[in-house]
């Protein structure tokens, strides 16, 4: 199918609720009725931060954001995230991020995602190792935080109660999840080995599990959790770490990266169906983004891309991909600035946008696959993921 060209603000939604009449939904569907969740609390790293990591430590410069925002907009990608679907196909604003504190809106809902996120904490600063210090447990205290304060703030009425949710938000509201693949490669990056990698992963899985049991003790109920993508087919592993010729698949991935992306979404799953039976009153949905992903990128020219191992904004080798000089980056020429870090040509038809993230085509061909429920468990579309299995 694969409509690739960049919708409007305004026809894009139309489209999006056609396309929710036309796909065929699931049988364990058609006896229940949709939710109108009023808000969406989301959970993550760079797949879905709307502004997080900008706002604590240096917005992400030109060109991102080009495609659809016309400037930064605190997202690693030339637009709009799943994440931004998501709350486009609910009728609900882009979310703020919970650390942004200039034009934010949280009347419906709060972003605690950053970049370079992992649920495990990380003993490295983000100079030192580039990852987030504001693991998912520190996403969960702030979450705490953003529910307790909100409400004395929205007793204040006035503009306060504008711009904070209602407590009814709390419980009616969604709670998104895509977190997980920087706890993979940051074992990588340290040099660690793909068994030891394997090694930690239940431990990191008991403290998503954790997180899980907090949010719904604070009266979250309905959650949509997507597992990890194959992050073997991304140009900043490709190029980074080492892999031998018999390691890489026919759509030219690195398989065993892949394989332990699969591995932890096994014991992910798992964590989802154990926490169904902890938590009776939850309606948790488990999403296999890492299939449609991998779908993408192993048949790109069949769904209208090109060149899906390559990064769209770079710098030179085989994928486009410089670690020293990524999207965006600038140098020195005869004493002025030469931007050489540049977006393609066509961000439309590309998959990879800087090596490490998607670009909005992408995201939004993701996105139309798994908002129906096609890849969900149980198979109840996003507007349905208030019902249990």
């Amino acid at each position: 199918m694969e409509l690739i060209i960049s919708y409007s603000k305004i026809v894009f939604p139309l489209v999006l609720l056609a396309l929710l009449v036309v796909f065929p939904f699931s049988s364990a569907a058609k006896s229940k009725s949709p939710l109108d969740f009023p808000a969406v609390f989301n959970f993550g790293d760079s797949n879905s931060d709307t502004g997080g990591l900008s706002a604590a430590f240096g917005q992400a410069g030109p060109p991102a954001g080009e495609t659809y925002f016309g400037a930064p907009a605190g997202r690693y990608s030339d637009g709009r995230l799943v994440i931004d679907f998501i709350a486009e196909i609910l009728g609900l604003p882009h979310l703020s991020a919970f650390l942004d504190a200039l034009g934010s809106n949280f009347s419906h809902g709060a972003n605690f995602a950053t970049a370079g996120s992992t649920i495990r904490p990380q003993n490295t600063t983000l100079h030192q190792s580039g990852f987030s210090p504001i693991s998912l447990n520190v996403q969960s205290y702030e979450f705490n935080d953003f529910l307790r304060r909100s409400q004395i703030i929205f007793t204040k009425g006035d503009v306060f109660s504008h711009l904070m949710p209602k407590k009814k938000h709390f419980s009616k509201g969604l709670y998104t999840f895509d977190i997980g693949q920087n706890d993979l490669t940051a074992g990588y990056f340290l040099n660690m080995s793909t068994d030891q990698v394997i090694a930690y992963v239940p431990h990191v899985i008991d403290q998503f599990k954790t997180v899980i049991q907090d949010i719904y003790g604070q009266g979250g109920r309905y959650f949509w959790i997507h597992n990890t993508g194959p992050v073997g087919c991304l140009p900043y592993i490709l190029d980074r770490l080492l892999i031998t010729a018999g390691q890489v698949d026919k759509a030219g991935c690195a398989s065993p990266f892949n394989e332990v992306a699969q591995y932890f979404n096994s014991k992910l799953k798992e964590a989802v169906i154990k926490l169904r039976k902890d938590l009776p009153l939850a309606a948790l949905t488990y999403v296999d983004v890492y299939s449609v992903k991998y779908e993408l990128i192993s048949r790109a020219n069949k769904h209208g891309f090109e060149h899906p191992l390559q990064a769209c904004c770079g710098h030179g080798g085989k994928y486009n991909y410089n670690i020293n000089h990524g999207c965006g980056s600038k140098i020195k020429v005869k004493g002025k600035d030469k931007m050489i870090g540049k977006s393609c040509k066509n961000p439309s038809v590309r998959i990879n946008w800087d090596g490490v993230h998607y670009t909005e085509a992408a995201n939004k061909w993701v996105f139309e696959q798994i908002v129906n429920g096609s890849y969900s468990d149980p198979p109840l579309p996003l507007n349905m993921a208030c019902h249990k299995q």
